[in-house]
C-alpha cells in the first residue's frame, strides 16, 4: 500500500470522524424542526387570514422543499467538508447506486422539482387525478398529498403526474367554476324553468357573482325518451363552499321546479 492510498484512507476516516456525525445529525434534526416551526407558522397564518390561504400554503410549500434540499447540502458540506476527490468519486457512486436501486424516488424528487417551478397545480388547488378528486394539501420532495372531499388523505408519488392527466379546478384561485345539471319535460314551462333556476343560483350565499352566471339548455335522452337538460355554470365564492353550494342550490331548485309544477322526466332520472 502506497502512501496515496495511505493519504485517501486517513481523509475519509478523518471525514466520518464520529464527531462529525454526530454533529450533522443533530444540524439535520434542527433543520427538521425549523421546517415544522415554519408549518406551524403558516397554519397560524392560515387560521387568521383565510382569504391568503392559498399563497400562504404555497409559500410554506416552497420554504420547506427550499430548505430540505438546500439546507441539507449545505450541512453536509459545512461538517463533514470531504475533499474535493473525496466528492467526486462519493457522487458519481452515490449516483449509480441511487439510479440502479433508487429510480423510482429519485424520478418522483424530480418531478418534485417540475412541479414545484413549472405549477401544473399548487397548494389549495382543487384537482382530478384518475379517480380521485380533491384538494392539494402539499407538494413534497417524494409525493403530493391530497384531501378528498370525504375527509380522506390520498398519497400520490410526483413521477404520476409527468405522465398522467391531471385537471384543476381554480388553478390557483380562491373561486371556482360549479356545474348543475337539472332535467325538465319537453312539455314543461321551459322559460320559467330557466329563470327559477337563474334566480336559485345568483340568490345563493355561496355564489361568486363578480363572475358571470349561465343557463345552457340541451336535448337529451332520458329513458327513451326526449327531455331538456338545464344546465347551470356558477362560481362558487371559496373552493371550501363545493359542496355546500351544491347542495344549496339543488335543494332550492327542486323546492321551486315542485311549487310552480315544473315537469320533470320519468321518476328517478336526474335532479
Amino acid at each position: 500500500m502506497n502512501e496515496t492510498d495511505l493519504n485517501k484512507i486517513t481523509e475519509m476516516a478523518t471525514l466520518f470522524r464520529l464527531d462529525r456525525v454526530f454533529l450533522l445529525l443533530l444540524a439535520l434534526l434542527l433543520l427538521v424542526l425549523f421546517v415544522k416551526v415554519i408549518t406551524h407558522v403558516g397554519d397560524l397564518l392560515y387560521q387568521r387570514v383565510p382569504r391568503r390561504r392559498i399563497l400562504i400554503s404555497q409559500v410554506a410549500t416552497t420554504l420547506n422543499f427550499s430548505i430540505y434540499i438546500f439546507g441539507g447540502s449545505y450541512l453536509f458540506y459545512a461538517i463533514l467538508q470531504p475533499p474535493r476527490e473525496v466528492m467526486l468519486a462519493a457522487t458519481g457512486s452515490i449516483a449509480v447506486a441511487l439510479g440502479l436501486s433508487l429510480k423510482d424516488l429519485v424520478a418522483s424528487v424530480i418531478a418534485g422539482f417540475i412541479l414545484l417551478f413549472d405549477r401544473p397545480f399548487q397548494v389549495g388547488d382543487r384537482v382530478a387525478f384518475g379517480d380521485v378528486y380533491g384538494e392539494i394539501e402539499s407538494i413534497g420532495l417524494r409525493s403530493v398529498r391530497l384531501v378528498t372531499l370525504d375527509d380522506n388523505l390520498v398519497t400520490i408519488p410526483n413521477n404520476r403526474f409527468m405522465s398522467d392527466v391531471v385537471s384543476s379546478g381554480n388553478a390557483g384561485a380562491l373561486d371556482m367554476m360549479q356545474v348543475f345539471d337539472f332535467y325538465i319535460a319537453l312539455d314543461a314551462d321551459i322559460r320559467l324553468a330557466r329563470d327559477l333556476l337563474y334566480e336559485v343560483v345568483v340568490t345563493s350565499r355561496y355564489a361568486y357573482l363578480k363572475k358571470p352566471v349561465s343557463i345552457v339548455m340541451t336535448e337529451m335522452p332520458i329513458a327513451e325518451r326526449i327531455a331538456l337538460q338545464l344546465r347551470a355554470k356558477a362560481y362558487v365564492i371559496d373552493v371550501r363552499f363545493e359542496k355546500a353550494f351544491q347542495t344549496d342550490v339543488v335543494l332550492r331548485a327542486t323546492e321551486a321546479f315542485n311549487r310552480h309544477n315544473i315537469k320533470r322526466p320519468p321518476a328517478g332520472v336526474g335532479h
